[in-house]
Parts: C-alpha cells; sequence; structure tokens
C-alpha cells in the first residue's frame, strides 16, 4: 500500500496542466469510491486544495453533457489563472444555485464519472482511475443510495455504460487506484498506455 502524502508531494512537483493550475482528475464507475479518495487526497494534499464534484455540474436532463458548462466555467477561467465560479446543481430542487467560487489554487481536483473525457484531458496534469468494476461499483452505489433511487440508477447505468464507450476515460489513466483495507493501492499503468504524467511508482 502507498502512502498518501508521498504521492501527493509528487502530484505537487507535475508541471502546471491549466494556465497556473495543475487540474488532477479522480476518475471511475459511479460507486468506485472516487470521492472518498478524493477526499482523503485533499487532506494529504493540504487544506488549500479545492475539490470540484462533478455530481455539482451534472443534472437529471444533462448526466453527461455538462462539457461546455466545465469548460466555460471552471477551465477557461482557471486556464487565465482567475477564480472559476460554476452553478451547482441541486438534486433535491432540481435546479441549478447561486455561483459557487473555485479558486485557482495551485492543485485542484476534479472528481466524478467524466472526469477524464477527452474534452478535459488537454488540461489534465494527471488522471487517477479508481480500479473498480462497474459492476461492483454500481452494486455498491445501489447500496448506499437504497431502492428509492432505484429508477435513477437504472437509466444511471445505461447512460455511463454510453458514455465510456464513446469516450473512454481508463485507458488514458497515469495510475490506478486500488482501495484496500488500510487505504490505497497506486497501480502502474500497462507500458504505452499512460497519459501525459505517468506517476512514478519507482521510489
Amino acid at each position: 500500500m502507498d502512502d498518501l502524502d508521498r504521492r501527493a508531494a509528487r502530484l505537487h512537483a507535475l508541471p502546471p496542466s491549466c494556465g497556473p493550475v495543475r487540474l488532477v482528475a479522480v476518475d471511475g464507475h459511479a460507486g468506485s469510491g472516487k470521492s472518498t479518495f478524493a477526499g482523503r487526497l485533499a487532506d494529504a494534499l493540504g487544506a488549500d486544495v479545492p475539490v470540484l464534484h462533478l455530481d455539482d455540474l451534472a443534472t437529471h436532463e444533462e448526466l453527461f453533457d455538462w462539457t461546455g458548462r466545465m469548460l466555460n466555467q471552471v477551465i477557461e477561467p482557471l486556464a487565465h489563472g482567475r477564480d472559476a465560479a460554476y452553478h451547482p446543481y441541486d438534486w433535491n430542487l432540481r435546479r441549478l444555485l447561486a455561483p459557487r467560487v473555485l479558486p485557482a489554487a495551485p492543485l485542484v481536483l476534479v472528481e466524478g464519472v467524466g472526469a477524464g473525457r477527452r474534452a478535459l484531458r488537454p488540461y489534465l496534469a494527471a488522471l487517477l482511475w479508481m480500479d473498480r468494476g462497474a459492476e461492483e461499483s454500481w452494486e455498491r452505489g445501489r447500496a448506499r443510495d437504497g431502492a428509492a433511487l432505484s429508477g435513477f440508477w437504472d437509466g444511471w447505468t445505461a447512460a455511463e455504460m454510453r458514455h465510456f464507450l464513446s469516450d473512454p476515460s481508463a485507458p488514458f489513466a497515469d495510475a490506478l487506484i486500488r482501495e484496500c483495507p488500510t487505504g490505497y493501492e497506486w497501480l502502474q499503468v500497462p507500458a504505452g498506455t499512460a497519459g501525459s504524467h505517468p506517476i512514478d511508482h519507482s521510489q
């Protein structure tokens, strides 16, 4: 198992990828543990590292069609060294809320299904993929959310399969993250398939 503090230091050392910002994405299937891992990684990276949750950009009508808002509201200002301001979606009220600021910090985490999509990869310093299969991930997600959201999950899994068939993230990952009983293991990606900044596993 790898030490998050050591890995966090390596992420801080990556070259900026989106203007002055190092944008690090955590992608994987729904229910794979992205949010929990991103939270723990953010703690290891330092209190000044903001996390953008893509659940705040997706909506009931646009589960995966949020690329334009991501580029306009987040990527464009960060690329120019300005704080971003995006409209988070309230899944209960089913509407967008007032703008929320995302600071143009030296390192910003983006977590969610599709964080490593092709439109965003040119702006990423690193892409981390949660190494848990689709069926296991979805089963975990359904158990977490309960029977009341069973219908939503039926629609989500179909949409997620379509998304990853047309725009896969896993083949472009710089590291695979596997959850272990006492932490996380960072796995080497197959030679020749890593993204722009493969994570060094030798030290």
